[in-house]
């Protein structure tokens, strides 16, 4: 039997985690090896867009981990104790913190990525008012910019259209300008609405 059919049989075609029916992928528990049963979990969309801190933490999304942290597969125990860890401000994921059991194995892999280090915090691309930009998004520049290397310049009230996000850098934005691609700054930009 394939992966996908083992992890849709063991979760009965809900996510994991939160028990959504909603859209349904295979999520690799980092770091491993190889994939199998007990590292893969299925997970829904908004899961993995908080896991891997995509999108806003929500707090009341998680409080299933409470009953979800007893599963018997690794990967679930793991995701649920970061994710706990993530949440420690609030009560209720402390509560389960203190009665969460992991093996040494188990635990091990669960601080291997530094993750529960981490707090709530998710760092998104964010234009100079505070709101959050997509992929495909507009944006208008707030300020006239030189563009290193190049004779362009750009000017206050330019309209860019169809904006990138730079990955792993969460100040920076690319887009198309007379017809060349640029690298811009978050902060000289607010959303077209």
């Amino acid at each position: 039997m394939k992966l996908d059919e083992l992890l849709r049989q063991r979760s009965d075609g809900k996510c994991e985690l939160c028990q959504s029916g909603d859209t349904l992928k295979i999520y690799e528990v980092p770091p491993q090896d190889s994939s199998d049963q007990d590292n893969c979990i299925l997970i829904c969309d908004k899961c993995q867009a908080q896991i891997e801190k995509k999108a806003e933490l929500d707090s009341d999304h998680w409080r299933g981990l409470s009953d979800t942290m007893w599963s018997e597969v690794p990967g679930i125990q793991v995701v649920s104790w970061r994710m706990l860890h993530r949440l420690k401000h609030e009560s209720w994921a402390m509560d389960s913190l203190d009665m969460i059991y992991l093996n040494d194995e188990a635990l091990a892999w669960a601080k291997a990525t530094g993750d529960h280090d981490n707090d709530a915090t998710v760092d998104l691309h964010k234009d100079c008012n505070g709101a959050v930009l997509q992929g495909g998004d507009t944006v208008v520049l707030i300020k006239s910019l030189d563009v290193k290397g190049s004779t362009l310049n750009a000017k206050l009230g330019t309209v860019v259209k169809n904006i990138r996000l730079v990955e792993d850098n969460t100040a920076q934005i690319e887009g198309k300008i007379e017809g060349q691609v640029i690298v811009i700054l978050t902060k000289y930009v607010r959303k077209h609405s």
